[in-house]
């Protein structure tokens, strides 16, 4: 491949980026790309995209939106012939890929809660669930 072909090459992988980066989990105001749900992006002779992606969990609601707007997104792109994108699950998601970026956002915006994506972090006793239900004893109760 002569340095010009791999300059396209970075060019055309820049813009396939920027194009990831247009969608937007609707439950965590991060795009995919800093999310981390983007692992790999393939680019072959002919600029067909092969994505592999993951999802932040196997029962996120919108499982099958996701890859179709990233493959939209994709192929969209000027200089890419078409675009197939593959969901994994293995290596399995977690908080400590997305980027710096992201982790700052969400922190910084209040809405990134990391119990709800690291159950391992979770402590039931620090934040249980409230109830109404009250009770109380009195000593004298028992005479």
């Amino acid at each position: 491949m002569s340095s010009g072909s791999q300059g396209d090459q970075n060019e055309l992988r820049e813009a396939i980026i920027d194009a990831i980066r247009t969608v937007r989990d609707p439950e965590i105001p991060v795009n995919l790309y800093e999310l981390g749900l983007i692992y790999d992006i393939q680019i072959d002779e002919q600029n067909s995209v092969q994505i592999t992606m993951t999802l932040t969990t196997p029962n996120c609601p919108v499982a099958e939106l996701l890859p179709q707007q990233v493959e939209q997104a994709v192929a969209s792109v000027k200089g890419v012939a078409g675009a197939t994108v593959e969901v994994v699950w293995q290596p399995e998601w977690t908080p400590d890929m997305m980027s710096e970026a992201a982790r700052l956002d969400l922190d910084f915006t209040g809405k990134f809660d990391p119990r709800k994506f690291d159950p391992r972090k979770f402590d039931p006793r620090k934040s249980a669930p409230k109830t109404n239900l009250t009770i109380s004893r009195n000593p004298t109760d028992h005479h």
